[in-house]
């Protein structure tokens, strides 16, 4: 790889680094956030907290799209840099938000200007070739893990400090982030390669239509899919289901989640550079898949904290799917439309953190509550394990129908 393509994918490393340490930081703190705000106990607080990444994901579902797809007009650089400035002022305006109504205004801003990971896979996929595609999808994956190390450890040591402190340090990491971004970040995107956008490309959801070019991908999309969907009984339950099953504090939810991070920077960073290369892509996604399932099954039936700890191993392990799927995914699409198809792709992830979090959290709030037949906390964990499985069945059929260039399979 040239050395300027190189610096470019440095820079974006970074830049998405310095994004997601501000994103872990507020993790640890608000399931008491929204106890302190409803003065309700954790089950109930993990409905609203289900509601709030509804939010979240609902915006972005909408607004990512028409932004990934401006970013094929404009380049890479304005929007990420617009994204970051915005996402700088939300955590300022959370950090202050007195009741749970303004808590979910606050949310639903950072689903607007959440498009600064959209951007970076379309900035990835511009400085990638065919033989490095999956290796750099897997350096987005490292930034998101070390990013998990750094925040959700320090929220858990500022926690104690009060619950809108965190909120204080991510306002201040976004505003670090965009300096850096302005001065640094380089475009990506030659102007020659760039496209003029209809007002119809601009419709929420449109760019999902982007698929239909691609029939052959479909069965993978739906792999994509419903591997986001059962990441949520992981992301938008472990606060809470460890609350309520171990007693955790935000200080204990944070080391935890910065083991997550850890486990997944080795993996995505470090680990699929010798696992992608000799399984190649198809067999990095069954071995991932199935990995995935186990971490999850493992989980439901956790009985002491330390468990969740070692099931955190085949669990992370299974991250050498994601960067092998985006990899024969991205390998279908001219240079020119990635922005767009990275913003559906964007979408789908949306569409499923609008589903996931309700279904994940309705399902611990449901068994931990008083109306449950029997009390099961981990019901969220074995139904994301049900759904793993189903997408190894649904990969496998899918791929003896893809011919991809991308790498030995």
């Amino acid at each position: 790889m040239p050395q300027q393509k190189q610096a470019a994918i440095g820079f974006i490393f970074i830049t998405l680094l310095i994004d997601i340490t501000g994103i872990g930081l507020i993790i640890p703190v608000i399931p008491k956030l929204i106890e302190e705000l409803i003065q309700g106990g954790i089950s109930k607080a993990s409905f609203y907290g289900g509601l709030l990444t509804f939010t979240f994901a609902i915006m972005q579902f909408f607004f990512s799209p028409m932004l990934g797809a401006l970013s094929d007009k404009y380049g890479r650089r304005p929007i990420i840099l617009i994204s970051l400035f915005g996402s700088g002022l939300d955590y300022l305006f959370l950090s202050f938000a007195p009741t749970l109504a303004l808590l979910f205004v606050g949310r639903a801003i950072s689903g607007i200007t959440g498009a600064s990971i959209t951007t970076a896979t379309a900035y990835i996929a511009d400085v990638s070739t065919a033989e490095t595609r999956a290796k750099n999808f897997g350096m987005v994956g490292a930034a998101f893990g070390l990013g998990f190390i750094i925040g959700p450890v320090i929220g858990g040591l500022l926690g104690p400090l009060g619950s809108r402190v965190p909120f204080m340090a991510a306002a201040g990491l976004c505003f670090v982030n965009w300096i850096y971004g302005y001065f640094v970040l380089p475009e990506t995107l030659p102007k020659e390669n760039r496209r003029n956008i209809s007002r119809k490309t601009l419709i929420p959801g449109r760019s999902l239509i982007e698929f239909k070019k691609h029939p052959e991908l479909g069965g993978l999309v739906s792999v994509f899919v419903l591997i986001y969907l059962a990441s949520h009984a992981v992301q938008s339950n472990w606060s809470f289901f460890t609350i309520e099953k171990f007693g955790w504090s935000e200080k204990m939810i944070g080391l935890s989640l910065g083991v997550v991070g850890l486990l997944v920077a080795l993996v995505q960073g470090v680990l699929i550079r010798f696992i992608n290369p000799r399984l190649g892509n198809k067999k990095s996604i069954y071995t991932g898949l199935l990995l995935y399932s186990l971490g999850l099954f493992l989980f439901a039936f956790a009985w002491q904290s330390w468990m969740m700890f070692a099931f955190l191993i085949p669990y992370c392990l299974g991250g050498i799917a994601g960067p092998a799927i985006q990899s024969i995914i991205a390998a279908h699409v001219p240079n020119n439309e990635q922005g767009e198809v990275q913003g559906a792709l964007t979408s789908l992830v949306s569409l499923t953190s609008i589903v996931g979090p309700p279904l994940m959290t309705g399902l611990f709030a449901f068994f931990t509550g008083p109306s449950a037949p029997f009390h099961f906390s981990g019901a969220a964990f074995l139904l994301g394990a049900l759904f793993m499985l189903a997408s190894t069945f649904i990969a496998y059929r899918a791929l003896h129908k893809v011919n991809t260039p991308v790498a030995a399979s």
